[in-house]
């Protein structure tokens, strides 16, 4: 049996079209559907779905990703938890199909999996990646991984039309043994959203454990989703989490260096790259962001600095 666990945050229909999805095609291989409300006020906070395989969580406010992910889970007894975007929809007998690969006898150290995710245009999400480097990073910071995509930690380079053993698949489809995830302490709670699901791949595979992309398994994901509500607060978030994985994983000089690329190259790379679009609102976008990582940093460096101390 497998839990599926849904963090929502104002995604309005597309969470009771995810949730129809998993029942009408694929009830038989759930216990649980767990819904973790991030404080939404769209409506999709009250969703009515008359069915006891679903359970509703509502946190008093926005916890983030990874914590609300960590509530949830708690709540499975399954030997499995799917970690699902509410912008997905499941096709038939999705997760039956995802059980049985996982529980093939050649597959016993596979600990996550991913399956083909298609726009709703039919393209496939080319979202799998590998683990990042101090140099991907960068390359992020200057803007040049949209020009040399073979350097992006991100495997857009790759098609994604074949099945096969990479670091890391996308979070909106997150398949995972329960035991490695129980074993992991769940996801790291210091990351609001963005980078918490790649932290814990990376972790995983410290562990001697395989991530596999399922390209014959295929759903669709709704480009954007509830994110493109706020580009600002995204940003703001996907650097602060780049800052907070980097200080984790890599040494002290070159996560520094990522930390100085961050503030110094990237709203220079950002602000090209909006005028060559003609695209002022993303400027005024961009300065909102970064004030909101200024105020961010003003209390987390001191508070980094002194558990480094201790």
């Amino acid at each position: 049996m497998i839990d599926v666990v849904i963090v929502n945050w104002n995604s309005g229909d597309m969470l009771s079209n995810c949730v129809s999805s998993i029942l009408n095609g694929n009830s038989d291989s759930i216990g649980k559907i767990i819904i973790v409300d991030n404080g939404s006020e769209d409506g999709s906070e009250n969703l009515q779905i008359e069915s006891n395989q679903v359970l509703l969580i509502k946190n008093p406010s926005n916890y983030g990703f990874a914590k609300s992910c960590n509530i949830g889970a708690r709540h499975g007894k399954g030997e499995y938890v799917l970690f699902l975007n509410p912008d997905t929809v499941l096709e038939p007998d999705t997760l039956k199909r995802t059980i049985n690969y996982m529980e093939k006898d050649s597959n016993e150290m596979v600990g996550i999996s991913g399956i083909q995710l298609c726009y709703e245009d039919g393209n496939v999400a080319r979202h799998s990646s590998r683990f990042p480097s101090p140099f991907s990073f960068f390359m992020r910071s200057s803007g040049l991984h949209k020009i040399f995509l073979s350097l992006d930690h991100v495997l857009t380079d790759w098609n994604h039309l074949d099945t096969r053993e990479v670091p890391h698949v996308i979070g909106a489809y997150f398949f995972v043994r329960k035991q490695l995830y129980n074993s992991l302490n769940g996801f790291d709670e210091r990351f609001f959203v963005y980078l918490e699901d790649l932290d814990f791949s990376l972790r995983a595979h410290r562990l001697g454990f395989k991530t596999h992309f399922i390209s014959t398994i295929k759903s669709v994901h709704i480009a954007g989703g509830t994110s493109s509500q706020i580009k600002a607060k995204r940003l703001f978030y996907s650097l602060r989490s780049r800052i907070i994985y980097s200080y984790k994983h890599f040494n002290f000089l070159s996560a520094t260096l990522i930390l100085l690329s961050v503030l110094l190259i990237e709203p220079i790379s950002r602000t090209l790259l909006s005028i060559k679009n003609l695209s002022f609102i993303s400027i005024k976008n961009l300065i909102k962001s970064y004030i909101l990582l200024f105020k961010w940093l003003s209390k987390w460096i001191p508070s980094h600095l002194k558990s480094n101390q201790e």
